[in-house]
């Protein structure tokens, strides 16, 4: 039993002599006509459900709303844990049906309003206190109403939103393995596209992560929302994300087969669309891309990720980077005989890391030994001074352009060699 929300020594409610409530049960009938009207007027939605469900479950939904506001009124107290469950079962069924959240709380504030209307209009002017009395347990019900909907309308969605992550994670999981993703797609209601976009994508950090004092996991998790809601808006389609802090993956539905690749305008789009996924997030966007039927996803996340890597390595900027764009360093960094030697021509600088990033930079900035000491933060005579030593301790001098291509092939090398831990194996199977 829950407590009175009528104060002690306060009668029932009466207009006209009548006691309120009984006014409402005798007017059951014309009450639910009244208020189906207007919910088909005022909310759209519900004039768009199927006439079984809204002469039926709707209909007795708002029946069950009079009757229990007359209660209310009759007894002074709010509905109990029963009364309260069933209302919030009845917000899990709208929430399954797809019924915005918004029209399941504003057809019990019509109906309320359409109840007030029925009862109000036969007041009398010594009813006052009556009316207030009423007025007070209206709010109160529609406050202690619109609490048991929301929680049951947010519970439902939250379980169904979790049955539909897992099924899109298990079709994601089914696609990165290669083969036939069929099934996958089935359980998860998603229609398979001609193509995938994949994208490998690096996640520089945002500055608030950076500041003493901030909740930086609370920064990451809104960066990456902002990634995925920007994504999703410009996408037809279901797009699968696997991302993290600082990156992951993401498969952009295409409606064009993967033997066509990407032409020069989705080039363009798309390097748009990073531009802008990085002015949102506030992070540096480093992403690698390819091509690939569904079939294909496997085979085309491992070239990304390898391009994504190959282009970081190389010193080139954030942004997009395709196969094309990086083509010499992804050769000369793949698993060959030669690869081995080009790394060691570099290995006696591993102990000198101030030497290396020196030529890397320099190279990256097309021999421009200014822009890369703003880079590095040195002056430009620093970096003439540690070139000279890379010179003298390796015998390959980056001023000398006929060692140029061996200083380019030999840090891809070493950068591939590095992310593999060793490429002793690899290169003397080759």
């Amino acid at each position: 039993m829950t407590a009175s929300n009528t104060p002690a020594g306060e009668s029932v409610p009466h207009f006209g002599g009548v006691p309120v409530h009984k006014r409402l049960q005798s007017a059951v009938g014309a009450l639910e006509r009244a208020v189906m009207v207007r919910l088909v007027e005022r909310l759209p939605v519900y004039g768009t459900l199927p006439s079984e469900q809204l002469g039926g479950d709707i209909a007795r939904q708002v029946t069950l709303g009079i009757r229990g506001f007359a209660d209310v009124l009759r007894t002074g107290e709010l509905p109990d844990h029963v009364q309260r469950a069933a209302i919030r079962e009845s917000s899990a069924r709208r929430a399954d049906e797809g019924v915005p959240l918004e029209a399941v709380v504003g057809a019990y504030h019509l109906g309320a309003e359409e109840c007030a209307a029925q009862v109000v209009s036969s007041a009398e002017p010594g009813d006052l206190h009556d009316v207030l009395q009423v007025q007070r347990l209206l709010l109160a019900y529609l406050r202690l109403v619109s609490c048991e909907v929301a929680a049951g309308y947010v519970q439902e969605r939250q379980t169904a939103l979790s049955d539909e992550q897992v099924a899109l994670q298990e079709l994601l999981s089914r696609l990165l393995e290669g083969g036939s993703p069929q099934a996958a797609a089935d359980r998860a209601g998603v229609t398979l596209p001609p193509s995938y976009l994949v994208l490998s994508i690096g996640i520089g950090p945002h500055p608030d992560e950076l500041r003493p004092g901030v909740n930086a996991p609370v920064v990451v998790r809104r960066k990456l929302r902002r990634l995925r809601n920007e994504l999703q808006r410009h996408t037809v389609g279901v797009p699968l994300f696997a991302l993290s802090g600082d990156g992951g993956l993401v498969l952009v539905p295409r409606d064009a087969g993967a033997d066509t690749g990407l032409d020069g305008a989705e080039r363009d789009r798309l390097s748009q669309q990073i531009g802008q996924l990085r002015r949102l997030s506030g992070a540096d966007l480093l992403v690698g891309a390819a091509v690939a039927s569904p079939e294909g996803v496997a085979e085309a996340a491992l070239l990304a990720g390898d391009v994504r890597e190959v282009a970081r390595a190389s010193g080139r900027g954030p942004g997009l980077h395709l196969l094309d764009d990086v083509l010499l360093a992804y050769q000369l960094s793949r698993p060959s005989p030669a690869r081995r030697g080009l790394a060691s021509l570099l290995g006696p600088l591993d102990t000198r890391p101030e030497l290396l990033a020196t030529l890397r930079t320099f190279l990256a900035c097309d021999l421009d030994r200014r822009r890369a000491a703003a880079l590095l933060q040195v002056h430009p005579n620093t970096v003439d001074y540690r070139l000279r030593r890379t010179g003298d301790i390796i015998g390959l001098d980056a001023s000398r352009g006929a060692d140029l291509l061996t200083l380019h092939a030999a840090l891809a090398a070493h950068d591939a060699v590095l992310r593999e831990g060793s490429g002793t194996d690899s290169d003397s199977s080759a």
